[in-house]
């Protein structure tokens, strides 16, 4: 937008940032968030301080960069008043969990390291964020993010206070921040919707099960080569002598690809669905549905402490639903999905649900793009987290005003 545009927005504005930032105290930090917003908001290649303050008239670099890096205001208590203000209105289908990097030069910025960096598509130095969406198919928006704070910074006591990484705060797995997120957007009485992730995450045994033990539903892709019995392979052992320990029940024919799985069967079992109607038209695909047991070793441990231990174990892994796609012009499946809602639940509704993660990638453009996500300049956890907690804000005020069918939507 330009300054035009951001001045007709200003009453607007300023009533959106008295309600979200009303748990920050002072009336002058309250105006910083709203110069803030209006710089990211604002056209300009760069969305760091420097350059939106010089285009901003009431512009002040020194109390911008002060207010995002120095001053304390509780950024989970303004995501927070986002997320309560903006989600309802999102009216969401999913919450899609997913992470986002940002390359790095240096060694000091919090959570910097050598990792896997999705924006470079190569192992980089860069920071990494998970993020959790609430999502329909019309928006999104993005309700709380946790930055990754890798193995190598858990005992680097120089490091993490020349960044002013919080005590409390340690090296925790992408997928247990993902947990922490759900569980913050849960305690902000967010009513929780199908959790959609990517392999990254749906891969991990754990993760699918704490999502169960919490009650949610899920959606999450796996890879091909996870492991799984069909559903009615049954564990069984071999007749004891009378002697020694009793033979243990196990599966006595080897898991399967889920690749293989999917393919066994042919063509002749998948059903053309469609999910949705994109910009040329329906989008469509053919799926399969059928229930499995997935294996490997995290499978058969997390069944077994279930059960309370080995020897009360009955050797059978719990099923799940297994969804996947074979595209008509492709010579295999190429995508699988597992989850925990019943195998009859109609086709069209899981292809969609699976499929859900595509508006992510509409948050991430605008924010990166268009809202500076990526071009916050600071070193330190709090900037880190205040920067992305104004871009989020930013993001949810764009939003607010594209579902509201009275209002003249910006450029």
């Amino acid at each position: 937008m330009d300054l035009g545009e951001i001045e007709q927005l200003r009453g607007e504005l300023a009533a959106f940032v008295a309600e979200v930032f009303a748990s920050v105290p002072r009336r002058d930090q309250r105006a910083k968030g709203d110069c803030y917003l209006r710089g990211l908001m604002l056209d300009g290649r760069r969305k760091s301080i420097q350059p939106m303050a010089e285009r901003l008239p009431d512009g002040d670099m020194q109390a911008l960069q002060q207010f995002v890096n120095q001053s304390p205001w509780d950024h989970a208590a303004v995501l927070r008043a986002v997320a309560v203000k903006t989600v309802p209105v999102v009216d969401p289908l999913v919450w899609v969990i997913d992470d986002v990097s940002f390359p790095k030069d240096g060694k000091m910025s919090a959570g910097v390291a050598r990792q896997w960096c999705g924006a470079l598509g190569k192992q980089s130095n860069c920071q990494v964020a998970v993020s959790l969406h609430a999502a329909s198919d019309t928006a999104s928006v993005p309700i709380s993010w946790r930055l990754f704070l890798p193995q190598e910074w858990q005992d680097a006591a120089g490091r993490r206070a020349r960044a002013g990484v919080p005590e409390e705060v340690g090296h925790l797995e992408k997928w247990r921040l993902a947990l922490d997120l759900i569980d913050e957007a849960i305690g902000w009485d967010l009513v929780p919707q199908v959790i959609v992730a990517d392999a990254g995450y749906g891969q991990n045994t754990a993760f699918r099960q704490a999502l169960a033990d919490r009650g949610l539903d899920f959606v999450v892709a796996v890879r091909a080569d996870e492991s799984a019995h069909p559903h009615d392979a049954v564990p069984t052992a071999p007749a004891w002598s009378g002697t020694g320990r009793k033979p243990a029940l196990r599966y006595r024919t080897g898991a399967l690809s889920l690749k293989d799985l999917a393919a066994e069967t042919g063509r002749k079992a998948y059903r053309q669905a469609t999910w949705r109607t994109g910009s040329k038209g329906p989008m469509r695909s053919r799926f399969r549905v059928r229930i499995v047991r997935p294996a490997g070793v995290a499978a058969r441990r997390h069944a077994m402490a279930r059960a309370g231990g080995s020897t009360a174990w009955d050797g059978v892994l719990p099923p799940a639903t297994l969804l996947s796609e074979w595209p008509a012009d492709e010579k295999t499946p190429t995508e699988y999905w597992l989850t925990n809602l019943p195998a009859d639940t109609p086709l069209r509704h899981l292809a969609r649900l699976a499929k859900m993660r595509w508006r992510i990638e509409h948050d991430y453009r605008e924010m990166k793009h268009g809202l500076g996500l990526d071009h916050f300049e600071g070193r330190t956890w709090r900037g880190w987290h205040h920067h992305a907690t104004l871009v989020t804000a930013a993001h949810a005020f764009l939003t607010l005003r594209r579902l509201d069918p009275k209002a003249t939507a910006p450029a």
